[in-house]
């Protein structure tokens, strides 16, 4: 028993995970390895952005597998106990499981940093096989040949976390970074020693490795991840159980099952599941409340770098996808210069591997409300959006004008988008125009859920704003039209019965009590004019129309 040969530390760290309140059993992914270790010299390598469970799964491996512990307790009540091969493969087998983001306070360089996993898994080895000869001053790769020396038949289980972790390191050099790939080649790359490489990462191997050096590992991307994408992330019944539970534990739920599914859900599985983002959805329940659990740091910074290069090729599209309009992309496998990403097409595969759009059937966008509030706050703070970030900036403006009744402003908002070429401007349909409104309401997003084509009556409206920080505050209907009157707008509004969205529930009781607001923009291609119209379907909300 060592540090990382049949350690125990994967195991107590999983143990935890199972009696939280809100664990969720993905033991059947296990199923999954057991012919890979069967085979032997087997290499799977799965990226998924941070807070998608990549180390609560590499526990789990770790601790079923590794028999520097009896791991019965945990694994006996989950669904992997009910595979006819449980007995034969829990805790069988040697296993040296490496985090490589435990780093030393004292670390300043690679060497450094390799030299004290080598040396403690040379220690940890040498315990473990006491009549092997093994040189003090050997290395890792030499110690393990040793071994399987003498005995043919030693093998182990390979479990590491955050592979790429150094390369994110300040000290780290281009020839440490070659270095440390050669290592991992020279560790498991066709050695005799390896029955399973289960490793993972944020982002592809091929970002890395423009070689051969891990070229022996199957990938599993966010992108393209046919086998291993059902068991990260929460499907909608996954999300459904814990909500069951927060309902029994919580004695004031502030959270509502849509809320979770409108903040966290989006992304998707191979076979096309919805999926949550599994730790947003369990701090939410955890702390009773519906916000952004991303933060600003890591990722975001690094594609803001990306799109800040590239502002032209990706901002009519980045305003489509806030409007929460899909766009075309072809999502690649990072190339060996991924670092200076080029092209629209490259951009979009960063954010989709980092998990700030979700990909399906040929387009992108931006999956949940979590993730549009990060774009949103990056449209109104950086200039080199040109007019987004102009039009973004004129947001709280246009609410309050809204609320106000003021169609002067209004107009005279939407006109500004005028003052400068704006490709979304030609209105050849009404995407366009969304496009554009969705972003001078875009502040409106910090108080009100914004819904675009949501049903309401007997049709679908182009927007409805609910407020959700106030349920006292203004309800807004708003629907758009090209070469139309903004009286035709309002008329479709009254005709399709939208304000239904908001009336009384069967007790008599809205959830919404203030003004239920008509609004009507319209766009005249020939005259290249804006109009605006506002009228009050309600009074205050009583349920009537």
């Amino acid at each position: 028993m060592g540090i990382y040969l049949n350690g125990t530390g994967a195991y107590r760290l999983y143990k935890g995970e199972t009696i939280k309140p809100y664990f969720v059993d993905k033991s059947q992914m296990l199923e999954e390895l057991f012919p890979m270790v069967d085979s032997g010299n087997s290499h799977i390598c799965i990226t998924r952005p941070r807070r998608f469970g990549k180390t609560v799964m590499a526990n789990m491996v770790a601790s079923f597998f590794s028999k520097g512990c009896d791991a019965q307790d945990v694994f006996q009540n989950l669904a992997i106990a009910r595979h006819e091969k449980y007995s034969q493969y829990r805790n069988q087998f040697s296993v040296i499981h490496i985090s490589f983001n435990d780093i030393s306070r004292k670390c300043t360089s690679y060497e450094d940093y390799i030299g004290r996993i080598e040396k403690r898994l040379v220690e940890d080895l040498r315990t473990e096989y006491p009549s092997v000869k093994i040189d003090e001053e050997g290395d890792v790769i030499d110690t393990l040949l040793n071994i399987c020396g003498d005995d043919p038949f030693a093998g182990f289980i390979f479990v590491l976390d955050e592979w790429d972790f150094i390369f994110h390191q300040d000290f780290v050099t281009e020839e440490d970074k070659k270095n440390y790939l050669l290592f991992l080649r020279s560790l498991l790359k066709d050695r005799p020693y390896v029955l399973m490489a289960y490793m993972t990462g944020i982002l592809p191997i091929a970002k890395y490795s423009s070689g051969s050096e891990l070229n022996m590992f199957a990938e599993f991307t966010m992108a393209k991840s046919p086998v291993f994408s059902d068991y990260f992330g929460f499907t909608e019944t996954e999300v459904s159980e814990l909500y069951e539970r927060y309902l029994l534990r919580c004695k004031k739920p502030r959270v509502t099952m849509e809320g979770l599914r409108n903040w966290y859900n989006g992304y998707h599985t191979a076979s096309g599941e919805r999926v949550y983002n599994p730790r947003s959805v369990i701090l939410a329940l955890s702390y009773n409340s519906l916000e952004s659990y991303w933060t600003s740091a890591g990722p975001y910074d690094e594609i803001y770098y990306y799109i800040e290069h590239n502002v032209g090729d990706v901002r009519n599209d980045l305003a489509l996808m806030v409007s929460g309009i899909p766009v075309p992309a072809k999502i690649q496998e990072y190339a060996a210069t991924s670092m200076n990403l080029q092209t629209k097409d490259e951009i979009f595969s960063a954010m989709v591997v980092y998990g700030f759009l979700s990909y399906e059937n040929g387009k992108v966008c931006i999956p949940n409300k979590e993730l549009m509030e990060k774009f949103a706050d990056m449209l109104q703070k950086e200039p080199s959006f040109g007019y987004v970030y102009r039009l973004a900036k004129e947001s709280e403006r246009m609410l309050q004008a809204t609320l106000a009744g003021d169609t002067e402003t209004m107009a005279q908002i939407l006109e500004l988008a005028h003052d400068t070429e704006v490709p979304l401007l030609s209105y050849n349909n009404e995407t366009e125009l969304t496009a554009v409104v969705n972003l001078v309401y875009l502040s409106a997003r910090d108080t009100y859920r914004v819904e675009r084509e949501d049903k309401a009556g007997i049709g679908y409206v182009d927007f409805i704003f609910y407020p959700e920080m106030d349920k006292s505050a203004d309800c807004i209907i708003l629907e758009l039209k090209v070469d139309a009157t903004p009286d035709a707008a309002i008329q479709q509004i009254r005709d399709k019965k939208y304000a239904l969205k908001f009336q009384s529930n069967m007790a008599g009781q809205s959830k919404y009590t203030g003004r239920v607001l008509a609004v009507g923009i319209s766009y005249d291609r020939t005259g290249k004019k804006h109009q605006c119209k506002i009228e009050v379907l309600e009074e205050q909300n009583n349920g009537t129309d």
